[in-house]
């Protein structure tokens, strides 16, 4: 199947040339013909598939081509900042043929240009709920004029508590509407809220809910949490790949990224905490080369366009499964292939039977190389990182010899106070 069969104009065909697509993905094929019907659609596919060019390109289509209004006519949902200037991105390229302009409107940035962008009537708005509420609040964004509106990983916006910035928006937007929606999975209640909110939708399943890339090479590594940060450091030493690290906590990526720093690797670390010109840096950093490693919070998860990451470890795994899906699709993109590595300890063990059930598949184990000079010598500069003096093989913490412990504890087992009479 080609492009221009999919019933797009030259100028998008111009445009898809421009910018290196030669043939369309699954999702796209799929998609892309009802949605220039006008029909609501749901689609369904694993993250890095091309979900965005297959809302996008019907999109930019009805805005060149339909009636002018004041006030934006598209109205583009999503989770993160950072995958919502990676949309912004996609629709700046696209557009440009069309002559469609669009503004970004995030958290973490002035709000006067997204105000400004508001009172020009710009057509297509790309936000993130929390910062476009703020606007509502304020009075500075009317959607009234909003045709087609898209919920892009939708399922992640449940899951971080938008439901209520949601709810409000929709219900802002004028019925009736088209409404697209797209996620990597459709769970419960990513399913009852499509039921609520669209209407009759085609729905586009290009792989089962919670299946991930076939061509990520998944394995898993039982080891203990003081382990993990000598078991990264080994990791990295086997090859020159472009690494990004998810932990489960702000505190915690930030002490993994000093770790690596310590040990002489070009490390960034996003989370959000940092503010949208550390997060901006951290990324075009690594998009660039300037870092090899990139640790990060789940904020990441969705948000990141690099072409080509090459291993995705999780040092934590993650609370909720999905987002074991939609972290390890940071790599595999497209038609490459990447490794992706889990870090499972002990207390995490439940949550790594939650991810193989859902991805109806058993991660492979992989041994953890605890005889290797490098994770010894890592596990070493933690432990004297931490105030502790590393052990050295056959010894306890206090350095002694087996048979010395044992010794010591028989002398002092056979010790009893004398009584005073």
């Amino acid at each position: 199947m080609t492009f221009s069969s999919l019933g797009l104009s030259e100028r998008s065909l111009k445009a898809l040339d421009h910018a290196g697509f030669e043939a369309p993905t699954p999702i796209q094929a799929r998609a892309i013909p009802p949605a220039m019907q006008g029909k609501d659609v749901i689609g369904c596919a694993a993250t890095g598939t091309g979900k965005t060019a297959a809302f996008l390109l019907p999109v930019l289509e009805r805005l060149a081509h339909g009636h002018k209004a004041h006030g934006p006519r598209a109205l583009v949902l999503a989770p993160t900042r950072e995958l919502a200037l990676q949309i912004g991105e996609e629709a700046q390229r696209f557009g440009r043929e069309h002559g469609v302009r669009c503004a970004v409107v995030i958290g973490g940035v002035g709000m006067h240009p997204q105000i400004e962008a508001f009172r020009a009537g710009v057509p297509l708005i790309i936000a993130t709920p929390g910062r476009l509420n703020d606007h509502l609040d304020s009075g500075s964004a009317r959607l009234d004029a909003v045709e087609v509106l898209v919920l892009d990983e939708a399922d992640r916006m449940l899951d971080m508590g938008f439901k209520p910035q949601l709810d409000r928006i929709l219900a802002k937007v004028k019925k009736p509407r088209q409404t697209l929606l797209f996620s990597a999975t459709m769970a419960g209640e990513v399913a009852a809220f499509a039921g609520r909110h669209l209407h009759d939708p085609v729905r586009v399943e290009v792989a089962r809910s919670g299946t991930t890339s076939e061509r990520a090479h998944q394995q898993v590594y039982l080891v203990g949490q003081e382990e993990k940060l000598a078991l990264l450091e080994t990791l990295l030493a086997e090859d020159e790949l472009t690494t990004l690290v998810f932990t489960r906590t702000k505190r915690r990526a930030d002490r993994v990224a000093k770790g690596l720093a310590r040990a002489g690797h070009k490390v960034a670390v996003i989370h959000a905490d940092r503010s949208q010109g550390q997060r901006r840096a951290a990324l075009e950093g690594f998009k660039d080369g300037t870092y090899r490693v990139l640790v990060a919070t789940d904020i990441a998860a969705r948000g990141i366009d690099v072409a080509e990451i090459g291993h995705v470890i999780n040092f934590d795994l993650p609370h909720v499964a999905e987002d074991y899906v939609h972290r390890i699709g940071r790599t595999a993109r497209a038609e490459a292939s990447g490794r992706a590595s889990s870090f499972a300890a002990p207390d995490e063990h439940g949550l790594l039977q939650g991810i193989e059930k859902l991805t109806r598949r058993s991660v492979e184990r992989a041994a953890v190389p605890r005889h290797s000079e490098k994770f010894k010598s890592a596990a070493a500069r933690g432990a004297m990182g931490q105030g502790q003096r590393p052990r050295q093989a056959g010894r306890d913490r206090n350095g002694r010899t087996a048979g010395a412990t044992q010794a010591r504890g028989k002398l002092l087992g056979s010790w009893k106070p004398r009584r005073r009479r």
